[in-house]
């Protein structure tokens, strides 16, 4: 029976491949089908797991697949015209007279086609199905296009997100969000493929969804943080690597909007703040404007930024005005890179890197600042600079630390192949972050003595608007909440961070009509500290 049913299908594709098209689309067909269900089988038992295989599988093969289905056709269409015969007439040629006879459901050929058409539909229908849950899993997201990808793959890995998939927040949730992010991938696959995408990939992407629809799945702005603690650890450039600790109370509050002068007051639905972005990195802020419990809106403009046109000085008069979300602060909330000397810092309060080691913080931070063309002359140079330095000026620590060593200078090469991939031209901090107020940036693109309201007055920027200030740079973690030395250069700053960290913790919060509005900052010799 089984040699009867091994002829019969001999018989049915020997008439399907009746021209080299047909034969092409059988092959095509059959190939694809059965490659699938062996890389199905092998995922199935653990063999192969790696996402190439899973990029041929779930994409190329059903791909294959459909090609040879439209390829029989064809192949009958010019194998009709090829010979100027009826349908009827070609399929009494190429089939048997015992695949052609009638049956009360139908001739066998009209079952099998039927049958295979129904498999076909399954296949399909399964394929479909993989290939949809494989183009969800982060793993597709950083290895199919591994070169344009391979910076972000590599530091989602080590990012607080790194259990979070790419698509609940590139893509989210929903049919046209979905939908969204398809057509948005045609051009990426394009630009892929011609080579037409720029290097590094620019920031912010404009087309991600709210962080309402994305950011708040998980933090939802309803939760109440309140104040949260975060030391800071920095370590000198001298022999000891000595600590210096920058504590800051955070202010973060809740996105209700309840209390004045918290981080997340920003973001609440009562307290809207929107503005237009003074460049596309909006790394610059040419006006905010705050929503007030009237519905009137109350307006700071940059002094110092060029004049608006007519057209964005009204309030919606620009599509690039924003309403200001998560991601406006929290723009590196995943993809995080580090400049070498904030690397080098935390790698040593981790442990990876020995601080014991005479000098090692100021050389590993100067065998990264060196520029390499690719991830191996790095890795040797790094390696050779350090090693090298010792070799010739200490060279008791290579006896008395070796091991030591050997591990700070392997982990000195993962900070390097973290942040740097010359073939993107990633280079060393190329998106900057707007947590904090580095550089001018963050918080300080609005909180600046420029931007200004109508009557002159300039939005709050005091140093303890957000955070209260317990240790700047100090040699102990909470260094101004112990007595103040009336004797230190520091005294009037300890004291005014100590009183200002206990009225923050005891005083009654309070709804204000403006703009975070907050006693202005003291000046002269009594101010605490400079903006860092």
């Amino acid at each position: 029976m089984l040699t009867r049913a091994f002829e019969l299908g001999k018989r049915f594709l020997r008439g399907l491949g009746t021209t080299w098209v047909g034969k092409i689309g059988v092959a095509l067909t059959t190939s694809s089908f059965l490659l699938f269900s062996l890389a199905e089988v092998l995922r199935l038992t653990g063999a192969v797991t790696q996402a190439y295989v899973g990029l041929i599988t779930y994409m190329t093969l059903p791909a294959t697949f459909v090609m040879g289905l439209m390829m029989i056709p064809v192949g009958w269409w010019l194998y009709r015209r090829k010979t100027g015969h009826t349908t009827r007439e070609l399929l009494s040629k190429e089939f048997s007279d015992e695949l052609l006879a009638p049956a009360p459901l139908g001739s066998r050929l009209f079952l099998i086609i039927a049958g295979l058409t129904l498999a076909n539909i399954v296949f399909l229908g399964a394929g479909s199905a993989r290939m949809l849950h494989f183009m969800d899993q982060p793993v597709f997201c950083g290895t199919a296009c591994h070169s344009v990808m391979h910076p972000e793959w590599i530091t989602y890995q080590q990012s607080p997100h790194a259990r979070v998939r790419c698509v609940d927040c590139h893509v989210g949730q929903g049919p046209e969000a979905a939908v969204d992010a398809k057509l948005n991938g045609l051009w990426q696959v394009i630009s892929v493929s011609f080579n037409l995408y720029e290097r590094p990939i620019p920031t912010p992407v404009h087309n991600l969804r709210p962080a309402r629809e994305t950011c708040e799945r998980c933090h939802w702005p309803q939760k109440f943080y309140g104040d949260r603690i975060k030391t800071i650890a920095h370590f000198a450039d001298d022999r000891e690597s000595s600590p210096q600790y920058t504590t800051l109370s955070l202010k973060v509050g809740s996105g209700t909007g309840q209390r004045r002068g918290e981080i997340h007051w920003h973001v609440a639905a009562e307290n809207e703040v929107r503005y237009l972005p003074g460049d596309k990195r909006r790394n610059t802020v040419q006006w905010v404007e705050v929503r007030r419990p009237g519905g009137t809106w109350k307006r700071y403009t940059h002094t110092q930024l060029p004049v608006l046109s007519q057209g964005e000085q009204r309030p919606h008069g620009s599509k690039s005005v924003r309403a200001m979300d998560c991601v406006d602060c929290h723009n590196r909330a995943t993809h995080i890179y580090q400049d070498p000397a904030a690397a080098v810092d935390d790698a040593i309060e981790r442990g990876e890197i020995d601080r014991t080691i005479p000098f090692i913080r100021r050389q590993a931070v100067a065998a990264l600042r060196g520029r390499y063309p690719s991830d191996v002359p790095a890795t040797q140079s790094i390696e050779q600079d350090i090693v090298g330095y010792y070799a010739k000026h200490e060279p008791e620590v290579l006896h008395e630390h070796g091991r030591a060593l050997s591990k700070a200078v392997e982990a000195i090469e993962r900070i390097y192949s973290r942040n740097i991939h010359p073939t993107m031209n990633v280079w060393w901090n190329p998106y900057p972050s707007h947590i904090g107020h580095q550089k001018g940036l963050g918080c300080q693109r609005c909180h600046n003595p420029s931007m200004k309201d109508e009557s002159g007055k300039a939005l709050p920027y005091d140093c303890t608007l957000c955070h209260s200030i317990l240790a700047y740079d100090s040699t102990t973690p909470f260094a101004f909440l112990g007595v103040v030395d009336r004797h230190s250069p520091q005294a009037a700053m300890h004291e005014y961070l100590r009183d200002e960290f206990v009225r923050s913790r005891s005083g009654p919060g309070v709804s204000a009509p403006e703009l975070l509005p907050y006693p202005a900052p003291i000046t002269g010799d009594e101010a605490p500290l400079e903006t860092k």
